[in-house]
């Protein structure tokens, strides 16, 4: 089991590393409008993968994830906002895997 978490913990990382890329991008050009919709293809594609490689459970935990109305009139806020929205699962998720990849299983 250990090295399918090894495994999930290295595609978090990957997904997790695509996502910081979106966000530089998107703040070199300042174009909220395309970053917002690499975000939509990256987040589909993300799912997918999760689901795959660590099961239907953390797939729909991560596709259920849906951002809240936002109320202010900064479109770099609001995509800052966003990308932390989905970071910080993912963030939490390669911590919780890396943390079982280190524990050896069956409680000795």
């Amino acid at each position: 089991m250990t090295d399918d978490m090894k495994r999930g913990l290295v595609l978090v990382q990957q997904q997790l590393k695509e996502l910081d890329a979106i966000f530089t991008d998107t703040m070199e050009t300042l174009n909220t409008v395309a970053g917002a919709e690499r975000l939509a293809k990256w987040k589909t594609r993300t799912v997918a993968l999760l689901t795959e490689s660590l099961g239907q459970k953390e797939g729909q935990k991560f596709a259920s994830l849906q951002p809240g109305p936002s109320f202010t009139n900064d479109l770099v806020e609001e995509f800052t906002d966003l990308i932390d929205y989905f970071k910080t699962p993912l963030v939490d998720l390669s911590k919780q895997l890396a943390q079982a990849a280190r524990c050896p299983s069956g409680g000795n």
